[in-house]
C-alpha cells in the first residue's frame, strides 16, 4: 500500500481517497481533497496559501531542512520480500519518527522563545494604553494581597493540625498494640 502526498498541501493521500489529475504531458498530481484540487485549478501558489505545509516551511514556522526528510523520499526500486529486512525497516521507521518529533519540538520551543518576549512587549503597550482601567484595581491591590496571604497561612495551619492529629492517632494505636 503506497501512501502518496498531496501535491498542494503535502498531507497524506491514502489509496481510494482524493483526486488524481493527469496532465497532457502525463504528469500525475494527487490531491487529498477537493479543496486542494480547486486551489490547484485556480492556479494558486501553495507557498502563498496559509494552511499548506509549503507555506509554513517557507515562513519558518516548520522545520524545513533536516536529515530525517531524506527517509521520506519515494524510492521506485523493487525489493524482494525478506521478513528480517521488513522488521528492521519498521523499527528504523519508528526510530526516525521519534527523532523527527523531538527535533520538531525543539525547533518549536526555540521559535516560541522570541514570541514570549514579543507577547510581553505587546501586553505592556496594552497596559500603558488603558492604564485608567487598571487604576482602581491597583488601589485595592494591597488589601487583596493581604487577604490572599492570610488565607494561605490559614490553609497551612489547618494542614499542620491535620497531620498532627493523624500522627497522634498512629502513636496511640501503636501504644495499644504493645
Amino acid at each position: 500500500m503506497r501512501i502518496d502526498k498531496c501535491y498542494f498541501c503535502s498531507s497524506p493521500c491514502y489509496p481510494g481517497h482524493g483526486i488524481m489529475f493527469v496532465r497532457n504531458d502525463s504528469k500525475q498530481f494527487r490531491f487529498c481533497r477537493s479543496k486542494c484540487h480547486r486551489n490547484f485549478n485556480k492556479k494558486r501558489n501553495p507557498r502563498k496559501v496559509a494552511w499548506t505545509k509549503s507555506y509554513r516551511k517557507s515562513r519558518g514556522k516548520e522545520l524545513a531542512v533536516d536529515s530525517t526528510f531524506e527517509f521520506e523520499k519515494r524510492r521506485n526500486r523493487p525489493v524482494k520480500y525478506d521478513r528480517d529486512l521488513m522488521g528492521k525497516t519498521i523499527t528504523a521507521m519508528q526510530r526516525v519518527s521519534q527523532i523527527k518529533e523531538r527535533r520538531e519540538a525543539t525547533f518549536h520551543s526555540n521559535r516560541m522563545k522570541d514570541a514570549k518576549v514579543v507577547k510581553k512587549q505587546q501586553a505592556r503597550v496594552e497596559i500603558e494604553k488603558s492604564i485608567e482601567l487598571l487604576a482602581p484595581a491597583v488601589a485595592q491591590r494591597e488589601t487583596v494581597m493581604q487577604n490572599v496571604v492570610d488565607s494561605a497561612r490559614e490553609r497551612i495551619a489547618a494542614r499542620k493540625k491535620a497531620k498532627e492529629r493523624i500522627e497522634a492517632k498512629k502513636t496511640v494505636e501503636f501504644m495499644e498494640q504493645d
